[in-house]
């Protein structure tokens, strides 16, 4: 008897707003991007070389979780199979997977009881391509599409037997390592979206309705993203941050149009603009700057999924390491503006940010000013406020619009506006959040 299918938990994944990213694999050796058997065109008889010496003796799934609860994230994606094709599990349906390499363990097992024990949500993300799969047809972003004997190459592949190896893998995922929070599908190009790609592949090609039916049927209450060229639980744009809440478009598209209904969504980021460990990319986002894009989203009612690619050897290279422990160390002190907190239905002024959470508004500073802030629409609806990350009182005044400003006194703010006064000196936080307590 097949289990029920629940409702997507779409409302708890939302709820915790901050994720950990994990990509892993054997572009991890080659150090140099995840795509780098595509951008480099390197055959598979080459990429081999890395199968070969896939050895990350410094892996520890129980650090990996320490780090990641540490930084304030409550669920964890990690990618299971990149579009290289190499399994990070013991999958019965290759032999290109890690069991056979000089690694020899399941790293998926010790991921998720790790993570689970820490009592981390967990995700898995699941490649639709595989370049290695010898039924996968090459297409436009295929390591070997600049073959000069491609025709002869996709001779013989067959994506009905791909599509046959996919749900078998999904299903080993899926029925083998207990209860799965997210499934993160990666990616869809059908040829109205990427038309200057050849062999476009999309939903009938993965037979997308079939594999989502058999991801929620397997993992009732599942959330599933929106990669299967089908409309999913959450969208997930990757790479930039929505000016504005993301929407579902007329016809089903997501996008910002601010005719469409509100969606969920979930922001996916780098640390350096790579999703695999990229040894000589320095340009590293600073722990400020990713507390300003995540309390951005939560303002906006979206998650921040951040990611980290692990060294060849199994570790958060140091800068990474560094990053989420600046991450973490602001949300020790400012979490409950974040998790179980959303958009608010108050403007908030220049340079900040509103989340709320019940009668909580949390006011965030992105431009620490001098001495006041000035509130639109706030008086009268405020019992208390305090600095978060030490609870010290912030104390206000409302505004008289008759009230001329003259010398030392201010004057001449529009009706409704509450003035907080805050210190000179900013606090020593990444962003600094005033909590309102509302009337």
């Amino acid at each position: 008897m097949s289990s029920p299918v629940r409702p997507p938990d779409i409302a708890g994944l939302m709820h915790d707003r901050l994720g950990l990213f994990i990509h892993f694999g054997l572009y991890s050796l080659a150090g140099r991007h995840e795509w780098v058997q595509s951008f480099e065109r390197i055959h598979p008889e080459s990429y081999r070389r890395y199968f070969d010496r896939f050895d990350p003796d410094l892996f520890d799934a129980a650090d990996w979780a320490r780090q990641c609860k540490q930084a304030g994230m409550r669920y964890a994606v990690l990618t299971t199979k990149h579009h290289e094709g190499f399994c990070l599990w013991d999958s019965a349906y290759t032999d290109y997977k890690i069991t056979n390499t000089p690694f020899g363990r399941d790293l998926v097992a010790e991921f998720v009881t790790a993570f689970r024990s820490a009592g981390i949500k967990i995700g898995f993300y699941h490649s639709l391509l595989d370049w290695h799969h010898p039924d996968f047809v090459i297409d436009g972003h295929h390591p070997l599409r600049d073959s000069p004997d491609l025709a002869e190459l996709n001779a013989g592949r067959d994506m009905a037997r791909y599509r046959a190896y996919l749900h078998d893998q999904a299903r080993e995922l899926l029925t083998g390592y207990g209860k799965i929070d997210y499934l993160f599908y990666d990616f869809s190009y059908p040829a109205r979206q990427q038309p200057h790609i050849f062999n476009n592949k999309g939903a009938e090609d993965w037979d997308s309705a079939a594999l989502m039916a058999m991801t929620r049927e397997l993992q009732p209450g599942i959330v599933i993203n929106d990669r299967l060229d089908l409309p999913g639980d959450l969208v997930t744009p990757e790479q930039y941050q929505p000016s504005e809440p993301m929407r579902r478009r007329p016809g089903g598209t997501q996008g910002q149009d601010s005719s469409g209904e509100l969606v969920a969504w979930e922001a996916c980021q780098t640390i350096n603009g790579s999703w695999g460990y990229f040894r000589d990319n320095t340009e590293f986002k600073s722990p400020e700057l990713l507390v300003r894009m995540l309390v951005d989203g939560v303002s906006k009612g979206g998650n921040l999924l951040f990611n980290v690619g692990p060294t060849g050897r199994g570790t958060f290279d140091p800068t990474s390491a560094q990053t989420l422990a600046g991450l973490g160390a602001w949300m020790r002190l400012h979490e409950r503006a974040i998790v179980g907190a959303g958009p608010s239905e108050f403007v908030a002024p220049p340079d900040c940010r509103y989340t709320q959470r019940g009668d909580r508004l949390y006011l965030h500073l992105f431009a620490w000013p001098h001495q006041h802030v000035h509130l639109p629409g706030l008086a009268g609806k405020v019992a208390y406020a305090q600095l978060l990350n030490d609870a010290s009182e912030i104390t206000y005044q409302e505004s008289d619009p008759d009230r001329e400003a003259q010398n030392t006194s201010m004057g001449g703010l529009a009706a409704g506006t509450l003035t907080l006064t805050l210190p000179t000196r900013q606090p020593a936080v990444a962003v600094p959040v005033v909590e309102i307590f509302l009337s």
